[in-house]
C-alpha cells in the first residue's frame, strides 16, 4: 500500500489539497501499477514557526 505524507506550510485550500491528492493517487496508480484504493495521502499542514532551514525559523524571514 503505497502511503504519502506531505509536511508543508498551512494556507493551501481544500480544493488545492483535493486536486493534488487526485493527481497523486492517478500518476502513483500509473506508475506503480496499483490500485486507487490502495493509496493514502496524508496532508499536515505546519506552521512556520515550527519549521526552520539553516538554523533559522521560516516565520523569521
Amino acid at each position: 500500500m503505497p502511503h504519502v505524507q506531505i509536511d508543508w506550510f498551512a494556507g493551501r485550500s481544500v480544493e488545492q489539497k483535493r486536486e493534488l491528492a487526485e493527481v497523486l493517487t492517478r500518476e502513483i496508480c500509473r506508475i506503480g501499477e496499483c490500485a486507487p484504493e490502495s493509496v493514502g495521502i496524508v496532508f499536515t499542514d505546519r506552521d512556520t514557526a515550527n519549521w526552520a532551514r539553516a538554523g533559522k525559523l521560516f516565520s523569521d524571514s
